[in-house]
């Protein structure tokens, strides 16, 4: 049986979602602000979790109705059959998203929408189930946009960015998902080299290698709300989460480079931690250095802008930037994500293509550099390609920069947001001393049993080649933990 699902992302990376969840099968996909609805079944809904690059969190409404007061929200909650939901015994929690004239606060949606649940409980039965802000067995998510209002079960739990494979992290990390929403963007899936020059914590790099395998973002989770469910489907989702025919080889290579040895240390060990190790190297160099590559290569980057990372000259760090792509970079093509207008300009080269992007609240561009040798005309005559058909779609676009704009402001007065925003990210210190224990008391069942990067290359193996269940499947994954 099919229903509605809705999956959240990142303003700008909605066009590349809803092309993820075309591929993966969904029906009735259509984009929305920061979001994507589309309809599918139990498999759907487990797969868009696991496998979806992009979508921070998968929601499953469950009632849409009108909220013109905090009395008619009350009662509209009240008529649903909570024990349908809700067994005895189990926590749940409301998260409230809000933009109307009539409910300035969403914590007061929440209180609301907790009420009318508790209420019906104890009339009912006499008992009010208990709420749990950390770790609930049910989340639900109450979306009013003027009077019009959703409330959803949240499938997904913790945000999906949250991957699992990050151990420690970098001043101002690059979000997961916008990480795989720019890679997307570029059209790459592995064909050629991959080379970040200011890699950080090595975001950009471990989703490149997920993508170019085609390896689902999910393997890493430690679990996923629907779980909790009652009409969870423990054998369907085994035989998901175990399903590795659609990944692929990738033949060549990702280079990640930074001037910061603290950050190469952090990406190495981020990369190690996910089993990318035969895939992935890093380096300390500093751009300045950068030498032309042997082989066809991409370069994806998102240097400092100036808000929370600095460089003594901002201004030219970027000129340089432009001079090594000039001069070194031949041949091949260069995105760089980045915020200020005068940034851009000193890199001195005219893009092919800027793409309207926020990073957080910042409201960034993508743009993308093709480097040739000669004259235009020339290049194109010897059949070289400046823009694709559909970034000239794009380009063609009208407004396309304003009808972002439009959304700034509740952008930034957004709770929810604090997912996306580089400045309020919690992430984990990696514990080397116990970790190994925390991921054993975890394992949850075979299924969730070890996938192994050691010295010996990264392969993803338990001894004899085999899962935890004995079969011979020649691979063999493990979620890593966070820290609760």
């Amino acid at each position: 049986m099919e229903f509605e699902l809705i999956a959240k992302t990142f303003m700008g990376l909605e066009p590349v979602l809803a092309q993820e969840l075309t591929q993966l099968g969904a029906n009735n996909v259509q984009i929305g602000r920061r979001m994507v609805s589309f309809s599918g079944n139990k498999e759907m809904m487990y797969r868009a979790n696991f496998q979806l690059h992009t979508a921070i969190r998968i929601l499953k409404p469950i009632k849409h109705f009108k909220a013109r007061s905090a009395d008619e929200v009350y009662e509209e909650i009240k008529k649903i059959d909570w024990s349908q939901y809700i067994e005895k015994g189990k926590t749940f929690s409301v998260d409230s998203v809000v933009y109307s004239e009539e409910f300035r606060n969403s914590r007061f949606v929440t209180y609301k929408v907790k009420d009318a649940i508790v209420d019906q409980f104890r009339e009912k039965t006499g008992e009010r189930p208990n709420i749990s802000v950390s770790n609930p067995d049910i989340r639900l998510n109450i979306h009013i946009a003027e009077d019009n209002a959703t409330l959803s079960l949240d499938s997904s739990g913790e945000s999906l960015h949250r991957r699992g494979y990050r151990q420690e992290s970098v001043e101002a990390p690059l979000n997961e998902v916008l990480a795989a929403g720019m890679i997307l963007m570029t059209g790459w899936k592995g064909e050629t080299d991959f080379i970040d020059p200011m890699c950080g914590s090595g975001t950009l790099l471990i989703e490149a290698a997920l993508i170019a395998h085609n390896m689902s973002p999910g393997i890493f989770r430690k679990e996923f709300a629907f779980e909790k469910w009652a009409d969870y489907d423990p054998d369907l989702f085994d035989s998901i989460y175990n399903d590795d025919s659609k990944e692929r080889e990738f033949t060549h290579h990702i280079y990640g480079y930074d001037v910061d040895m603290k950050a190469v240390n952090t990406a190495r060990l981020n990369v190690k931690a996910a089993g990318l190790s035969n895939d992935i190297s890093v380096e300390q160099q500093d751009f300045k250095d950068f030498k032309q590559p042997q082989e066809k290569a991409i370069m994806v980057t998102n240097p400092p802008y100036g808000e929370r990372i600095s460089t003594p000259n901002l201004l030219g760090t970027y000129k340089m930037i432009g001079e090594r792509l000039k001069h070194q970079f031949m041949g091949n093509n260069a995105w760089i994500l980045s915020y200020r207008e005068e940034c851009f300009d000193q890199i001195g080269l005219k893009p092919s293509i800027k793409i309207p992007l926020y990073n957080g609240s910042l409201e960034c561009e993508f743009r993308k550099y093709s480097m040739f040798n000669g004259k235009l005309k020339e290049f194109r005559s010897e059949g070289g390609i400046v823009k694709t058909d559909e970034e000239k779609k794009q380009m063609a676009e009208k407004h396309r920069f304003k009808k972002n704009r439009e959304f700034k402001k509740r952008l930034e007065e957004e709770e929810e947001n604090e997912e996306g925003d580089i400045r309020s990210f919690k992430f984990h210190t990696f514990d080397k001393g116990n970790h190994k224990d925390r991921r054993d008391d975890r394992r949850r069942d075979d299924r969730r049993s070890s996938r192994r990067d050691d010295d010996r290359g990264g392969k993803r193996f338990d001894k004899g080649g085999k899962r935890g269940n004995g079969r011979d499947y020649g691979k063999k994954y493990r979620r890593y933990d966070d820290e609760d």
